[in-house]
């Protein structure tokens, strides 16, 4: 599909105990009998198995508050910019809002900047609102109603920006804004539409954004069939016009294969269970709604309520099959490939992700990148030049790997502040990685 032209114009810039009656006949003495000794045995080996469970359950949450601790945003807590862009955005809230404005405060100013997943445009706007010298800014998403809303948000930021009156501020260009329907794997493609020279490498752009998050507004349409907790077909295409659906995969592909999306998108403990399960479901007339998928997962629970039951599962398994429906983690690497190839010296490229199967991919393809392709996760890091930072401008980018062609200003992630988890607890998986080109 052709660009099209947003608007050009010129920025301004959460039962009380009763008290037991009075016992009025004496109690007589119990006489312990064989199978109550059997009874206290198997109470007390109940008790212990609950106790060893919870126990359990509090080390592993020490753990994960441990390593979040490690990764929280360093950076002080918006409320005022998380609110404004919430409230107006209720389709969407951007997660890591103040750490993505962050990143590109610096090196160079802004000048052109690339927002790969567009979706309702929150993102995109503090952008804006951020970088009057903003000349170029082009939104990309392959889901086109959420490129709509989207573009509706930026024609309405940009028409009221432009009725401010600000004409005398110097500051502020000419801002020439386009939006695409397009896979941002497309990305070499989409610059060259707009400049020949953004995407031969002759100039490039100064900042990228890949958000991967799933936006509420695509989770709460019960036709899309992203949602677990709502009936609808088994479709989960981002695009609408691909071929492929979960439909598909469940009632046609081979077990083999399907037992392999499980286990290695979803990361499903069970898969072989639930792959013998939707092959049996076939010769019952199949699976064809999301809702006689999670029916099927119900049933082999033992666990029928909260996260530790179904649902958890479920999740997984609806993560598997939009992965696979979507072709998402060979997508994601070779686009990380293309929009580094199309940054300008100086020029920042930030990734949010949402499970650990994406964020290793931009962890290792980050890698990659800046040594040249060979760099192995598990590589010993004393061959990194690693940077510590402490007092700079920067202090969210606490640990740098600098290389040959780049630097990654996040060997470890950041997560978000426990500020925004309280206000949106959908983003508490989001983790922000950014590399630098040189």
């Amino acid at each position: 599909m052709a660009a099209r032209r947003v608007l050009s114009f010129h920025l301004h810039h959460r039962a009380p105990a009763h008290p037991l009656a009075a016992a009025t006949a004496i109690a007589t003495p119990h006489r312990r009998g064989k199978h109550d000794a059997v009874s206290c045995k198997a109470a007390a080996k109940s008790k212990g198995k609950a106790k060893a469970k919870g126990g359990e359950r509090q080390q592993r949450r020490a753990l994960e508050e441990h390593l979040k601790r490690r990764t929280r945003s360093a950076a002080a807590f918006d409320a005022d910019l998380y609110g404004r862009h919430s409230h107006t955005h209720a389709h969407h809230v951007p997660v890591l809002l103040g750490e993505v404005l962050a990143a590109f405060r610096r090196p160079r100013p802004l000048r052109s900047f690339v927002d790969c997943t567009l979706g309702a445009a929150g993102h995109s706007l503090a952008m804006m609102e951020a970088h009057p010298e903003m000349e170029l800014y082009i939104g990309m998403d392959v889901d086109p109603f959420a490129l709509d809303i989207g573009r509706g948000h930026i024609e309405a930021f940009l028409a009221l920006r432009e009725s401010s009156g600000r004409e005398n501020d110097t500051l502020q260009g000419k801002l020439r804004a386009y939006t695409h329907v397009k896979n941002f794997k497309y990305i070499k493609q989409v610059l060259g539409s707009v400049d020949e020279g953004l995407a031969v490498g002759s100039s490039g752009v100064d900042g990228i954004l890949i958000d991967l998050g799933m936006s509420s507004m695509q989770v709460n349409k019960s036709n899309r069939g992203f949602s677990v907790l709502q009936d609808g077909p088994l479709d989960m295409r981002m695009d609408p016009k691909a071929t492929l659906t979960a439909d598909e995969i469940l009632n046609s592909w081979p077990e083999l294969e399907v037992g392999r999306i499980l286990r290695d998108y979803g990361e499903e403990s069970n898969w072989q269970s639930v792959q013998k399960q939707i092959v049996k479901a076939r010769t019952m007339g199949g699976l064809h709604s999301t809702g006689d998928l999670v029916k099927l997962i119900q049933r082999m629970c033992t666990i029928s309520r909260g996260r530790q039951g179904w649902i958890k599962t479920a999740t997984r398994v609806f993560q598997a099959l939009r992965i696979a429906v979507n072709d998402e983690l060979r997508t994601l690497e070779d686009a990380l490939h293309s929009c580094y190839d199309c940054l300008a010296t100086g020029g920042r490229l930030a990734v949010i992700s949402f499970h650990s199967l994406e964020d290793r991919i931009v962890k290792q393809t980050f890698l990659d990148l800046i040594h040249g392709d060979g760099v192995d996760e598990a590589d010993d890091e004393d061959d990194l030049e690693l940077t510590d930072i402490d007092n700079e401008d920067e202090p969210w980018f606490k640990q740098r790997v600098h290389g040959k062609n780049g630097t990654v200003l996040t060997k470890r992630p950041i997560t978000p502040s426990q500020e925004e988890e309280a206000l949106n607890q959908r983003c508490r998986s989001a983790k922000l990685r950014v590399i630098q080109k040189t």
